[in-house]
């Protein structure tokens, strides 16, 4: 493919591995999305609080999806390559070949994922030493964070994984040495979930305190003492075994990769947002906080200065965007709680049937069904009686509580349509004022935020970002390239390809805004709040 004056286009690929599917897109040079495809992937429940995946499965599906995406380019014209993941704990030997994380011993599943809550003693054993390095977690470390797995593999499948594992992973960085060769680790993925600091390095006192100062010899080699800036290039690029498993060429460059989560913060949070009127406009990128929402939520907020915020993750430096600290809040069930509620009614198979016949996804359906049932009064105020505490699986935050359990209050014996409807609408709107609570948290901390940007598969739901701009009163920008995670992972690859000196080169990414190729589509607040 080539410009109308001849000129051959530079591509770079961008891969995202989320927790039911990996996705890739083809992004130009002017950073225009020009092909996408997606690949679901296994995940393996074998009891409560466990979720397991497969390396291998998930590699294959990346393969998948970038022949897809590649399809019909002149290969020599996709100038580097950038992966996001979960941050899911990968387990191999010392040969690279996967290690059971089950008592049943089935190797293929060698993934403990971002969602798995097996480790909860662990998490609160660690938590009870009250370590320096929890400063840097918001004061507590979650069960979904790298150091409460690996001891749960020590104290749980010692002799058939512990002493077997050569190397753990998070999956962004299983990703980049699949790709690569390389081990070496991404700085986003040391920095926000296995406690490494970007400023000193690993705490050896932390390993030896919680039981796991094995860890520590050979310099770290088990989880990482070769560690990039995120977008860094790593090695020498494709191997050639990997080339031809993904239809590139060998020695394309591969980026040191990000968290999800932080990939779409890249892809969104430097956004031009001139001419609409914002409160951030002319405010520096310290005014915004990027919500990515999906399976569950994260809220990404930056500073200059580091912020501690009690029960928010971080402060991180330069964890997502260079030379900025990072605090990152979020919920552990928002997409996956809204599937939860909606499909365990009653009426879940009546809403099935008729959002068939009507062509609609069963959430468009709902959100017209409250159009059509909300009267003369808002939609908000449909659940006046009916409320949901979303903790389903666990506070991350600001609670911090993993013990925490979900609820419903103001339910009849009714089982219909329309009570199916209201459930769905308060469980959204419990979820927007779980962001409120967050976003709070932080301001009263110290952050100055003032306008959402949202991306995501829920920022796809207009109900979804309008409660969100209602409960919050701010106005929620939504980028018109709604891939803004993938976006984050190809911007990677173009760092990596050294066609554009940083994250932060001018006229790809970060200010001046003017020169930022994203058009931006802006959801209204509502000039009434929803209070409850």
């Amino acid at each position: 493919m080539q410009r109308k004056d001849l000129e051959p286009v530079n591509y770079y690929v961008g891969i995202d591995v989320g927790t039911a599917s990996v996705r890739a897109a083809l992004v130009d040079q002017f950073g225009t999305l020009v092909a996408y495809a997606d690949q679901p992937i296994q995940i393996w429940a074998p009891q409560p609080d466990h979720y397991e995946q497969s390396s291998d499965d998930i590699w294959a599906a990346c393969c998948t999806v970038t022949k897809k995406v590649v399809q019909g380019i002149d290969t020599s014209q996709v100038r580097g390559l950038g992966f996001d993941a979960t941050c899911s704990l990968v387990v191999l030997d010392s040969h690279f070949r996967p290690l059971a994380v089950n008592a049943e011993g089935v190797h293929n599943r060698n993934i403990i994922m971002w969602m798995d809550h097996r480790a909860a003693d662990q998490v609160a054993r660690i938590n009870g030493t009250k370590h320096n390095v929890l400063c840097y977690v918001g004061g507590a470390m979650s069960v979904e964070m790298q150091p409460p797995k690996l001891l749960w593999l020590k104290e749980n499948l010692r002799e058939s994984c512990w002493e077997k594992a050569g190397y753990f992973f998070d999956l962004p960085d299983f990703l980049s040495w699949r790709a690569t060769g390389v081990t070496t680790r991404s700085l986003c993925t040391l920095v926000c979930k296995w406690t490494y600091s970007s400023e000193t390095g690993w705490d050896d006192s932390f390993w030896k305190w919680i039981g796991l100062g094995d860890l520590v010899a050979n310099k770290y080699k088990k989880i990482g003492n070769e560690v990039l800036p995120p977008g860094a290039p790593v090695g020498n690029g494709l191997t050639a075994e990997a080339a031809k498993e993904l239809c590139l060429r060998k020695g394309t460059p591969v980026a040191a990769s990000l968290i999800d989560a932080h990939a779409g913060g890249i892809g969104m949070i430097g956004a031009n947002v001139k001419g609409h009127n914002l409160p951030c406009e002319n405010q520096p990128l310290t005014s915004r906080i990027a919500v990515i929402c999906g399976t569950s939520s994260c809220h990404m907020g930056i500073s200059k200065s580091p912020v501690f915020v009690p029960g928010v993750w971080g402060p991180y430096y330069s964890a997502m965007v260079p030379g900025f600290w990072l605090n990152e809040g979020g919920q552990s069930a928002t997409g996956k709680l809204i599937e939860h509620v909606v499909q365990g009614h009653a009426a879940f198979p009546e809403l099935q049937t008729k959002s068939a016949a009507s062509t609609q996804s069963i959430y468009t359906y709902l959100n017209g069904h409250l159009d059509l049932i909300k009267k003369s009064l808002p939609v908000g105020f449909l659940t006046v009686d009916l409320h949901v505490w979303p903790d389903f699986h666990g506070n991350r935050s600001p609670l911090a509580d993993l013990s925490l359990k979900g609820m419903v209050v103001g339910l009849t014996l009714s089982q219909s349509l329309d009570d199916l409807a209201l459930l769905y609408l308060a469980t959204i709107q419990a979820i927007a004022l779980g962001t409120r609570h967050t976003v709070e948290t932080m301001q009263a901390a110290g952050h100055h935020v003032n306008t959402l940007f949202m991306c995501g598969g829920l920022s796809k739901n207009p109900l979804f970002v309008q409660m969100h701009a209602d409960i919050l009163g701010m106005p929620v920008v939504l980028a018109q390239e709604v891939e803004s995670v993938l976006m984050g992972a190809a911007i990677l690859g173009a760092c990596a390809s050294k066609d554009f000196a940083s994250l932060q080169k001018r006229g790809f990414f970060f200010p001046p805004y003017e020169n930022t190729p994203q058009e931006l589509e802006i959801m209204k607040v509502s000039t009434l709040l929803h209070m409850i």
